[in-house]
């Protein structure tokens, strides 16, 4: 057995050995970001049911040319309710469920970003190596992807240059665009930092670039489970509740 990052004590690892792949912040924060995120695009979808348009600028009503439409879906309510919270109408539960776990969020990300800064998560795990961002490179790992031939042995340790493009970003630039044009939605954040809106182009293109964000982290999700069952569900799973890997078996 060896650590992720700390050199074995015999040899290199090879496949079929069992490695430290995840740190304990990281589980913690994966499945509690499951739960968070889950519950935040639920409600955000309820939300999203009282007024299906979107639109660019500072306002946004009924007359107004919208770039995205779904009031003709399902009689005005795009979304059924087995993927809503609440599960009925209710533009005011939806919010305070929203609001409540937008808090949560928040919180979890800024202390998850101060560790991964500090221990160097971010840089030894997620930032990408010299040549791993040359279009060679990266055509290269597309063309294994696609072909579902995935790193193994030793080179399984690490994140390829695709997962760490994909996981920076959820981390660097959904996550937090989510939380800025939240917060630029808010009438009390926009009294005291109306600069906030302005950079944002207003509260309408604020709520477009909001649900933009959602629906980023919604084809994330949608790539990250397959990719892990096709992967190996039970040692993917294993690997983020318990921190240990089993090294895929190099090809014979």
């Amino acid at each position: 057995m060896t650590s992720q990052g700390d050199d074995p004590v015999e040899g290199s690892p090879r496949g079929g050995d069992l490695v430290r792949r995840h740190r304990w912040p990281t589980r913690l924060w994966h499945w509690f970001n499951v739960v968070i995120v889950a519950v935040m695009l639920m409600s955000g979808l309820m939300i999203f049911n009282a007024h299906p348009r979107l639109y660019w600028g500072s306002y946004g009503a009924n007359p107004d040319p919208a770039w995205l439409d779904l009031s003709q879906v399902r009689g005005g309510e795009p979304f059924p309710g087995w993927i809503t919270i609440p599960s009925t109408y209710s533009l005011a539960d939806a919010r305070l469920w929203h609001l409540a776990f937008a808090w949560l969020l928040v919180s979890g990300l800024a202390l998850y970003l101060v560790w991964a800064l500090v221990g160097g998560h971010l840089r030894r795990d997620l930032a990408p190596r010299r040549g791993e961002l040359t279009p060679g490179h990266l055509w290269h790992d597309v063309v294994e992807h696609a072909h579902l031939r995935f790193p193994t042995g030793a080179a399984a340790r690490r994140y390829n240059a695709l997962q760490k493009l994909a996981y920076g970003t959820v981390l660097l630039v959904l996550l937090p665009g989510m939380i800025l044009t939240g917060l630029a939605m808010s009438p009390a954040i926009d009294a005291g930092f109306p600069v906030l809106l302005d950079l944002l182009g207003g509260r309408q293109s604020a709520r477009s670039l909001h649900f933009l964000c959602a629906g980023g982290l919604v084809a994330f999700f949608a790539v990250h489970i397959l990719m892990v069952l096709l992967a190996g569900p039970v040692n993917e799973v294993r690997a983020m509740i318990t921190g240990w890997y089993r090294l895929p078996k190099e090809p014979a």
